[in-house]
């Protein structure tokens, strides 16, 4: 049976959102979500707004965050996900699919059988500017995005497109983003028997991320207080520095969209390069991502390979804080592909990119590669920033966050706008 999409769809490129074409009933089908409410809570706006929705789930955890009419268990295996997919999209006459991370094994498979049936993939991510914006992207995310790479067709779009709206904060907790990846993780492992060929995205058994989590916690406020007495050492002293903040070894990102199979082949090229190129009055400070589990000891690790290339006195690694402090001092930021780099360019710091991200651009970040980076950081040019990121806004960028309820709030009033293809709303 062929299916024909209902506006919005995507353009020849595969990624434009139609806006004023009015809000017909949509069939929604959402696959995997974040660890917690995010798609309950999407689900619950889309039936008030008057559209069909249905979710897979595909573990305990998905099903524990539902508790929703239609929801359907997936048990079956892998290989047998595709044909099943696009039988749910016949059965249940589905116009758009929605799903958080568009790298998933599941994701990737029902991504190519909307391709082939022209139905809208709306994905999820993180926000690609932070904080405060979360990416909803048709077609797919980072480095599977369909935006250009011309610095010129930047400035020529957002020449345009109206002033931003006005955008407010949100608050976040970290203290409930990790009890509901506690929370889903716990269902997911309780329920294996009744999901028997659910396999996790992640690299780790839950259990063995729970323990990670435990120690990393158990030693936060140690750590807390190691990072307060380096930041206050870094804001008296006058040595300059660059700073590479870390991603998560279980992000697809790494895994997909960059030359490194970990961090830690990103970990030794960044350090064996600033030694052997760095100035040598020149400090490296590295940063822990905020969301590592802590199953691999990235503190003893980067010593451990900063004394190998002989620059342990060089080299600080920050294990907890806020970035935008550092980041703001920083003679330059290396990143993978990590949404850091926004941030450091939106304040003007030079930034390279070592990965495949959707703002290694010319004119926005440094295109001469590593060793070069090191003796010649160039900053950003303003103008194209701007551009760009005024074109995010337009076309994959929604307000809002996910670990508070009034975070939730915008980002499900602004995502059902956007499927129906209306503009932002007012804040």
């Amino acid at each position: 049976m062929k299916l024909e999409a209902v506006t919005p769809a995507p353009d020849a490129s595969g990624g434009v959102y139609v806006t004023g074409k009015g809000s017909r009933r949509r069939n929604v089908l959402l696959l995997q979500g974040l660890m917690g409410p995010l798609f309950r809570r999407l689900g619950q706006g889309l039936i008030a707004a008057g559209h069909g929705v249905h979710k897979v789930n595909f573990n305990g955890g998905d099903r524990l965050f539902w508790r929703l009419p239609g929801g359907i268990d997936y048990r079956g295996s892998l290989e047998d996900w595709p044909a099943e997919f696009q039988r749910l999209l016949g059965e249940l006459a589905i116009t758009d699919v929605m799903l958080f991370g568009d790298c998933r094994d599941h994701h990737m498979g029902a991504t190519r059988v909307c391709r082939e049936l022209g139905i809208p993939v709306h994905v999820f991510e993180e926000g690609y500017v932070r904080p405060d914006w979360v990416t909803l992207e048709l077609g797919g995310v980072n480095g599977h995005s369909s935006l250009p790479r011309d610095p010129a067709w930047y400035r020529e779009t957002a020449a345009k497109l109206p002033p931003v709206p006005p955008h407010a904060q949100v608050p976040s907790s970290f203290r409930r983003r990790a009890t509901e990846g506690l929370l889903y993780n716990a269902a997911d492992v309780f329920t294996r028997w009744h999901y028997p060929h659910w396999d996790n995205h992640r690299p780790w058994h839950p259990l063995v991320e729970g323990m990670g989590w435990w120690r990393k916690l158990r030693r936060r406020k140690e750590r807390e207080a190691q990072a307060a007495t380096l930041l206050e050492r870094m804001k008296a002293s006058t040595d300059p520095y660059f700073l590479f903040p870390l991603q998560l070894d279980s992000d697809a990102q790494i895994r997909l969209h960059s030359p490194f199979a970990g961090i830690a082949d990103a970990l030794k090229l960044v350090l064996g390069s600033f030694a052997a190129h760095a100035p040598a009055g020149m400090r490296l400070v590295v940063k822990e991502h905020p969301l590592d589990n802590g199953v691999r000891n990235w503190e003893q690790e980067t010593a451990d390979m900063a004394a190998r290339f002989g620059i342990a006195d060089r080299v600080d690694y920050l294990a907890w804080g806020d970035i935008v402090p550092v980041a703001g001092d920083a003679q330059g930021m290396v990143t993978i592909n990590s949404t850091s780099g926004t941030l450091g360019l939106a304040m003007g710091v030079p930034v390279v990119a070592l990965g495949h991200a959707v703002y290694d651009i010319p004119e926005i970040t440094y295109q001469g590669g590593l060793d070069a980076f090191w003796q010649n950081p160039l900053a950003p040019d303003a103008e194209t920033f701007e551009a760009f990121r005024r074109v995010l806004i337009e076309r994959c960028l929604i307000p809002g966050g996910f670990f508070s309820e009034e975070a939730l709030d915008k980002v499900v009033r602004h995502a059902i706008a956007r499927i129906e293809g209306r503009p932002l709303l007012p804040e």
